[in-house]
């Protein structure tokens, strides 16, 4: 097969999170010389600053019905995604049929996770698909083992016990009810729960009716070896970090290569950057931590954005003053160059993937304050693993107070053995990302070789 016959559809979730993984996937294929559109839904390209623009790649985008976004309830959710699934099925095939009249017919469906119905559609139009998992391979092992490796009760066993854990093959650590993905156990009972519980269900289901199907994952070999390679039916391929490469190579992220002048676009925190010591600033992007923020005394860089009609969440804080005495709050920052500033000395974060990954491949160590989905399992291993953060204790209400979130930025910030060891395991695995990115590179040899053998059919899938 001639490359030129490598035309390769990249169906996108319309969520926010998923969009730099997406793009920064869509820029290393085009760079190994595949040609590739990309579709998404109009819900979530509206909401970008700019409409993306890759050289040698061609966007597409359809209505699923909530062009503005989607902001609704969590019943209303449902509906989206069946809007979602009616109307893209039919860009799809639209797509397909478009891209065969030209002469170009897609070789290849890739699409990302909550979206198992684009794998089904691609099967019953005779096209073959792979699966781009966004989120870090333990998360797929726990999913997969779940539904399909007898665990299940186990899992639900967990429910109601303080105490319990349960163990899995590959994981390096075991898992508390708290830590499993929440919409799994019976307490997960919303309809956003239940519809995320059965896309994953799906998948699994849809990758276990093939021969070894590969899984193109967002991390790396040196982060997950284990997790990437456990599960013997499914090949688990490690092709991330999805960070910017210029970021991974060591550039000025401020340059004008990266779309401008950054230092006129972000409401002056570079330049309050710069003005503060190395590893000094503590960096926050989620809310209701500030009397915890006030009580370290330490300069803090915290990103609140704006409410649905405008409010500005930090007016109703009762340290506001003391707040702005004492840090800089704005309404939006580039996190990856955030993250790369030399002045950044911890990350406060959720432990999304994508922020989780950011920080390890900066090299900058968390501080964990876990909501739902994967974010209690990915601090687990943040904190117990790879021992890059520490997890935020919360009380018996399950809430973090003031005193936890001081002593946690301390532990990081500080100057005792612990924190440096922490510093420590953060600048390895900045390191490790970096290598395997490389065209040596661990991440970079195994997106070739499935460029290779499943994009060109050099070899056997």
């Amino acid at each position: 097969m001639e490359m030129k016959d490598c035309n390769v559809l990249l169906v996108m979730y319309p969520a926010q999170g998923q969009i730099n993984p997406c793009l920064q996937f869509a820029k290393r294929l085009v760079e190994l010389g595949v040609k590739l559109t990309f579709l998404t839904s109009l819900s979530v390209v509206n909401r970008m600053p700019e409409p993306p623009s890759i050289h040698g790649v061609d966007f597409a985008t359809f209505s699923d019905g909530w062009d503005a976004g989607f902001k609704g309830s969590d019943e209303e959710y449902l509906q989206f995604n069946a809007s979602l699934r009616a109307k893209g099925s039919k860009a799809i095939e639209d797509l397909l049929t478009a891209k065969l009249q030209q002469g170009s017919p897609i070789s290849r469906v890739i699409y990302t996770t909550f979206m198992p119905w684009v794998g089904i559609l691609a099967g019953k139009l005779r096209v073959p698909s792979t699966v781009l998992w966004i989120q870090p391979a333990a998360i797929f092992d726990i999913f997969y083992h779940f539904f399909t490796g007898g665990y299940e009760e186990s899992f639900r066993g967990l429910t109601g016990n303080d105490n319990g854990v349960v163990e899995l093959p590959g994981l390096s650590t075991t898992l508390s009810a708290r830590e499993i993905p929440s919409f799994l156990l019976p307490a997960g009972s919303s309809a956003t729960d239940s519809f995320i519980a059965q896309a994953m269900k799906d998948h699994i289901e849809l990758l276990s009716k093939e021969e070894r199907p590969k899984v193109l994952v967002n991390t790396f070999d040196a982060l997950e070896f284990d997790a990437l390679r456990v599960i013997e039916k499914v090949g688990l391929v490690g092709i991330g970090p999805f960070v910017p490469s210029a970021y991974l190579d060591g550039e000025d992220p401020c340059d004008t290569s990266f779309g401008g002048d950054m230092r006129k676009k972000c409401n002056g925190y570079v330049e309050w950057l710069d003005s503060k010591p190395k590893g000094s600033v503590i960096y926050v992007t989620m809310e209701g931590i500030a009397r915890g923020l006030v009580e370290t005394r330490r300069p803090f860089l915290w990103v609140i954005r704006e409410g649905g009609n405008g409010e500005k969440p930090e007016e109703k804080l009762s340290c506001k003053a003391d707040l702005e005495k004492q840090g800089k709050i704005v309404r939006w920052g580039n996190q990856v160059e955030v993250l790369q500033h030399s002045s950044v000395g911890c990350f406060v974060s959720h432990c999304g993937w994508n922020s989780t990954l950011e920080a390890l491949t900066s090299g900058v160590p968390i501080v964990g304050c876990p909501l739902w989905t994967d974010q209690w399992c990915n601090s687990k291993f943040i904190q117990d693993v790879w021992k890059t953060g520490i997890r935020v204790k919360v009380n018996e209400k399950g809430i973090v107070e003031a005193n936890e979130v001081k002593t946690a930025i301390e532990c990081i910030m500080g100057e005792k053995e612990t924190a440096q060891g922490l510093r420590n395991n953060a600048a390895k695995f900045k390191a490790l990302a970096k290598e395997a990115m490389r065209e040596d590179g661990s991440s970079y040899v195994n997106l070739k070789a499935y460029v290779d053998e499943v994009l060109l059919g050099h070899g056997q899938e």
